[in-house]
């Protein structure tokens, strides 16, 4: 299952109508949630949900204009959110087990395999409902051409703070036969250094947010002071001022959050070609970020960003790819396997017991590295565009992130 990403040419009407089209999916949406909640004893499942919006349909004229399929694809994000709640629960796992909420701002419309044709050429597509969306060109680098019709399983109409795009989701074999390298390295993710290896190699990290941080404080001021609390306070919508300049400082992030996913694509791509087996760190980063002193550093790392996509090309071009728990890596000697404690401002790895100096974190990789060619079989997580037999052709992720699996010259 791979994803394509085009971008979307029309009039300000047909985006408006795919607006339109957004906040009926969202209406679908949390209506079915509800149903979920006030009907809990009756034991509602996922077909259940699908059932329910005939008669969302039937009661809202508006939800009827929307395409069948794609009202099913709304409840089915519903049923996403629910049965990842059951199973936290039969988990139980730490914490918060992530109840479903209400969307309150939803970016993105999904259609199924109805509701939009392809033009001969592949490069415009029609939506056929009742919403107006019409015909739209398709702007991109990527090929159609390539697949059958029946192969695009999926289509979403996704708004971004730079204008509207499509992802058609195709189920394809992405597995891509190489000649094995000979090669181990072992990764230990860190903020002063982005990654450092077992062979000694470090890369520096970006911090593209930090860079961008000057910019972005001062796009938000200027957004700020054309913010009317009075009109807050009346219900009314703000200026239109207020609205363009919040476009620029959503237009700063969404630049920001693009960099660093190509640097962490590129990277990852680069290791998984140059080895044959990967080991990195277990990390919990939605954990570490409550970290207030390293949160906004441990953000703008991207390492979750990264490790999807070390998965996801380890996954395409038959490489084994391992996620090691981090416990006592940077602690533990490489040499002699003695603990060494030390914090987290000391860069240096000196051993007591055997002498042994080292950086760090390439101390911690080499552990790494140990570890992982101990552990039999793969810890990681399912990557982006890797899907498991079990979910071709079910919906693409509903929190509006792109997932382009990956640039054309890759």
């Amino acid at each position: 299952m791979i994803v394509y990403e085009f971008k979307l040419k029309g009039k300000d009407s047909q985006y408006r109508a795919i607006d339109e089209a957004i906040r009926t999916s969202q209406f679908i949406q949390n209506k079915c949630l509800r149903y979920w909640m006030d009907n809990k004893d009756s034991k509602v499942d996922k077909y259940a949900l699908n059932k329910y919006c005939a008669v969302l349909a039937a009661e809202f004229p508006f939800a009827d204009e929307l395409n069948s399929m794609a009202r099913q694809s709304a409840a089915e994000r519903s049923w996403s959110a629910i049965a990842r709640f059951y199973d936290n629960c039969k988990k139980k796992v730490k914490g918060k087990k992530g109840f479903p909420q209400f969307k309150k701002t939803c970016r993105s419309v999904e259609y199924k395999t109805s509701g939009w044709k392809l033009s001969e050429t592949r490069k415009a597509i029609t939506f056929s409902d009742k919403k107006g969306i019409g015909t739209l060109k398709l702007k991109g680098t990527y090929d159609l051409n390539y697949y059958n019709i029946e192969q695009i399983k999926r289509v979403r109409l996704l708004r971004r703070a730079d204008g509207y795009y499509a992802q058609f989701s195709i189920d394809v074999n992405i597995r891509v036969e190489r000649q094995p390298t000979h090669q181990v390295v072992g990764l230990d993710l860190g903020l002063n250094y982005f990654i450092a290896d077992s062979k000694g190699n470090v890369e520096p990290s970006p911090k593209f947010y930090r860079k961008s941080e000057k910019q972005l404080n001062r796009a938000n001021r200027k957004k700020s002071k054309k913010f009317s609390r009075e009109r807050k306070k009346a219900k009314q919508r703000q200026s239109n001022n207020y609205h363009k300049a919040r476009n620029r400082y959503a237009r700063k992030h969404l630049r920001v959050s693009r960099q660093r996913k190509e640097y962490c694509k590129r990277l990852a791509y680069s290791v998984i070609q140059s080895h044959d087996l990967v080991a990195y760190e277990d990390l919990n980063v939605k954990g570490m970020v409550k970290n207030r002193c390293l949160a906004k550093s441990i953000s703008d790392a991207g390492w979750a960003t990264f490790r999807r996509w070390l998965e996801y090309f380890g996954h395409k071009y038959g490489k084994v790819t391992v996620a090691v728990p981090p416990h006592n890596t940077s602690q533990n000697c490489s040499n002699c396997g003695q603990k060494v404690k030390k914090s987290l401002s000391t860069r240096t790895h000196v051993c007591n017991h055997c002498g042994f100096v080292e950086d760090r974190d390439i101390n911690a990789s080499i552990n790494i590295l140990k570890l992982g060619l101990s552990t039999a079989g793969h810890a990681g997580t399912y990557a982006t565009g890797d899907l498991p037999s079990w979910a071709i052709g079910v919906n693409l992720s509903s929190n509006g992130e792109s997932v382009n699996v990956e640039s054309p010259r890759l």
